[in-house]
């Protein structure tokens, strides 16, 4: 039984009548009007799930109805019924906000399909606008999981947020380190100050000392003036070194000075500046395994490694995904056309999936279906992941309409280049052994360029 109530507003009485009984014998509530001042005074006092309305009418017309509609009850959806169908009209229409209109004469098949669209979309709509709600008053923005291994990682944010305690966040790349890290700080008694993140491995030593302890004026080459550090920036915050176990030996022994004294020196300064800051680190490696190769000071290990937090990798939480995957279809759906869902059988496939690049690759793949997916509901064609064992990572889909082969073309074209961008990374990192610096030199790029296409590939040395 259908339960809508639905609002017919049109001058023609025989129009009204014949609206209100095909919809009757459906199931749903129907009230009519023939003048549109009437209906504003109705949409005043009554809420509609649904408005039908006459586009041309003596007096107030449609869309006037239509503008008023969406101030008074901006979640209705509305039909417009015209006798004069022209691409101008409609054009009008779907600017101030109708989701469709009909045209006279119209069967009851026609009225009915069209009006279980709408209604279809509005409750959609009211199901996304929940979603978005509940997201956005969560204590974590942007953590999703309701996962035992979440959950676990959630009552460990909470617990060490309000001391002081370093903190190192270990896992996987893409599982969502810095949020981790920027939870940490919100909840903390320093969230009113500066939450300063470094990529440990975009800047090489001398770079990287110069951006965390600043520098006087003079104290180098290229210094034609005096620069506050990262460290002076984050006074009174938290500073988060991402992949600390790419820094070089010799910043690892400034960095722990900093810890035990409360201090440093710039660069080419005498006096030492006091600080006070928190500092959060992750890495995508062993922590433990990195001392033992002799890569880390085991000294500043112990600093650092005080509450340790592991991110489990999503193919250890698949419980997670669906509610990951709408957080992103909320996140990239565009906030003026319909809302996009899941069919069952996507789903199926993105919970099936192992997803190597994490929640990171789940928030791309989710971004370029909704790129694909015109009919505003994500199918499996729509999923460009690979299949377990080989085969090609695209699904056979052959494209419906002109637009729709102009957005695959788009995607693929994309995916070629990434595919050629990433491989042109691994040739040069592997003919120089894996050292960033030499082979960013090699095929002539910089350094702090060549970093950042390691880290879109999430690339790393076996």
């Amino acid at each position: 039984m259908n339960t809508a109530r639905i609002l017919v507003v049109d001058d023609e009485l025989v129009v009204c009548r014949s609206v209100k009984k095909i919809l009757e014998k459906k199931g749903y509530r129907v009230e009519m009007t023939q003048q549109g001042e009437d209906a504003l005074h109705i949409i005043g006092r009554t809420e509609f799930d649904l408005l039908i309305v006459d586009l041309k009418m003596p007096g107030i017309d449609g869309i006037e109805i239509l503008k008023n509609v969406k101030e008074i009850q901006s979640e209705a959806a509305v039909l417009m019924i015209t006798g004069y169908p022209t691409v101008e009209t409609a054009v009008e229409a779907m600017k101030s906000g109708a989701f469709d209109y009909i045209v006279k004469p119209f069967s009851p098949d026609e009225l009915f399909i069209t009006v279980e669209r709408a209604l279809e979309t509005r409750r959609l709509k009211e199901e996304n606008l929940l979603l978005k709600k509940r997201l956005m008053g969560v204590k974590f923005p942007g953590i999703i999981g309701d996962s035992k291994k979440m959950q676990e990682v959630f009552a460990s944010i909470e617990k060490v947020a309000p001391t002081s305690a370093t903190v190192l966040i270990s896992g996987e790349s893409g599982a969502g380190k810095e949020l981790v890290a920027r939870a940490i700080h919100n909840l903390s008694k320093r969230s009113e100050k500066r939450f300063v993140a470094v990529d440990c491995g975009a800047f090489s030593s001398e770079l990287l000392k110069s951006e965390l302890f600043g520098h006087m004026k003079g104290s180098f080459t290229g210094a034609v003036s005096t620069k506050k550090g990262l460290f002076e920036i984050a006074d009174g915050g938290t500073i988060f070194f991402d992949e600390i176990a790419n820094m070089d030996m010799d910043v690892q022994g400034k960095i722990l000075r900093v810890l035990q004294e409360r201090e440093f020196v710039p660069l080419g300064g005498t006096e030492p500046r006091k600080v006070n800051v928190r500092l959060i680190s992750a890495t995508n490696r062993d922590p433990k395994k990195i001392v033992d190769e002799g890569k880390f000071r085991e000294d500043l290990f112990y600093r650092i490694y005080v509450v340790p937090i592991h991110i489990p990798p999503l193919r250890e939480r698949k419980e997670d995904i669906p509610s990951l995957a709408y957080y992103f279809l909320q996140k990239f759906a565009p906030d003026d056309e319909e809302p996009y869902d899941i069919s069952p059988g996507a789903m199926e496939k993105l919970i099936d999936y192992d997803w190597p690049g994490n929640v990171r690759q789940l928030e791309n793949i989710i971004q370029r279906a909704i790129i694909m997916a015109g009919e505003r509901k994500i199918e499996p064609k729509h999923l460009l992941i690979a299949p377990k064992a080989g085969g090609s990572p695209h699904p056979h889909y052959i494209p419906k309409t002109n637009e729709e082969l102009k957005k695959m073309k788009k995607v693929y074209r994309q995916e070629a280049v990434e595919w050629l961008e990433r491989n042109f990374v691994i040739c040069a990192l592997e003919s120089n052994d894996w050292n960033i610096t030499r082979a960013a030199a090699s095929v002539d790029m910089q350094r702090t360029n060549f970093h950042t296409l390691i880290n879109k590939y999430h690339l790393k040395e076996k």
